[in-house]
C-alpha cells in the first residue's frame, strides 16, 4: 500500500512516517518501480506500534533503540520486552499522578462549588 493509505490506517501522518523512515524506525519499506515507498501490512502494524508508543510518550532515542533490537531479529526479543515493561512501569507513575492531580482538582471545584452556594 502507499504511504497515505499506512499513514489512515497507523493514525500517523505522511511526514511522521517519512521522518520515522529517516531516523531508522521502519524497517524493510520496499519501494516500487516508481520510487515510491509500499508498504506491507506489517509495516502498518509497525507504524501503528510507533504511534501508540509515541502517544504514550516514549522518547525518541528509546524508539530508536526499541527499532533498532527489532531489526536485529528474534534473539533480542527480552531486551525488547524489558523496555516496554520499562515503558509500562514509567506510565503507571504517570496514571498514578494524574490521578493525583484530578483528585487534588476535584476537591478544589468542591470547594468552590461550597462558597458559590
Amino acid at each position: 500500500m502507499r504511504i497515505s493509505e499506512a499513514a489512515a490506517r497507523s493514525g500517523l501522518k505522511v511526514d511522521t512516517i517519512r521522518y520515522y523512515e529517516a531516523e531508522g524506525l521502519i524497517p524493510n519499506v520496499t519501494r516500487g518501480p516508481d520510487g515510491q515507498r509500499r508498504f506491507s501490512p506489517e509495516n502498518v502494524d509497525w507504524l501503528t506500534l510507533l504511534y501508540w508508543l509515541r502517544e504514550t510518550g516514549m522518547p525518541m532515542k528509546v524508539m530508536q533503540r526499541f527499532a533498532a533490537l527489532y531489526a536485529q531479529g528474534d534473539e533480542t526479543i527480552p531486551d525488547r520486552k524489558a523496555i516496554l515493561i520499562d515503558h509500562a512501569r514509567l506510565l503507571a507513575k504517570r496514571r498514578d499522578d494524574l490521578d493525583r492531580c484530578n483528585d487534588i482538582l476535584t476537591r478544589k471545584l468542591e470547594i468552590y462549588e461550597a462558597y458559590l452556594k
